[in-house]
Formats: C-alpha cells, sequence, structure tokens
C-alpha cells in the first residue's frame, strides 16, 4: 500500500533525520576536542609515517626511472622525472594523513 503522508508529516520527519545527523557531528567534534592531549608517541608516529609516506613513492619513482632509463635510454632523464613525481605524489600522500588525523576532514 501506498504511505499517504501529509506534506507537513514529511517535512517533520526530514527536520528529524537533520537533527540526528547534526546531533552526531557536534559529539563527534566534542569528542575529538576532548582527546586533544597529544603523546610523545602520538606525534612521533605521525613524524614517521610522514616520513614513510614522502620516501616510499620517492624512492619507488627513482628506482623506476633508473630501470627504465637502463632499458631505453632516451634524452628524457626518466630517472629525474619520476623522482619528481614520487616526491610530489608522497607530499600530496603526506598531506593527506596529517589533514585526516588533525580532524580536519
Amino acid at each position: 500500500m501506498a504511505d499517504n503522508k501529509s506534506p507537513k508529516a514529511e517535512r517533520w520527519e526530514a527536520l528529524e533525520e537533520l537533527g540526528k545527523q547534526v546531533g552526531a557531528k557536534e559529539k563527534r567534534k566534542i569528542k575529538a576536542r576532548r582527546e586533544t592531549q597529544r603523546t610523545v608517541w602520538f606525534g612521533l608516529g605521525m613524524f614517521g609515517l610522514v616520513g614513510w609516506s614522502v620516501a616510499m613513492p620517492t624512492v619507488v619513482g627513482a628506482v623506476l626511472g633508473i630501470w627504465i632509463d637502463s632499458r631505453w635510454p632516451s634524452r628524457i632523464s626518466w630517472t629525474l622525472t619520476l623522482l619528481f613525481v614520487g616526491i610530489i605524489l608522497g607530499c600530496l600522500n603526506a598531506w593527506f594523513w596529517v589533514k585526516r588525523q588533525g580532524g580536519h576532514e
């Protein structure tokens, strides 16, 4: 059977749903504010995460570039090109993780 709700009832349900969503977001914000005391271990972990997230794509790009240059020599230095691409990707990756851990989603 079709649900015959009045427009007023539908608006009321929509407002209730919006209220639930706002309440859930507020609870998350309050919890995040309570957890502002970060330990030294958290800082070291974040430092390591940022370091690895930049270092790994950089190293992989350089190694891949060396391999391409040794197989197919050309005027373009694939080592330098892929090294820079790896650095850029690593920095974007680090930015993503720092932003996510910072609670600014």
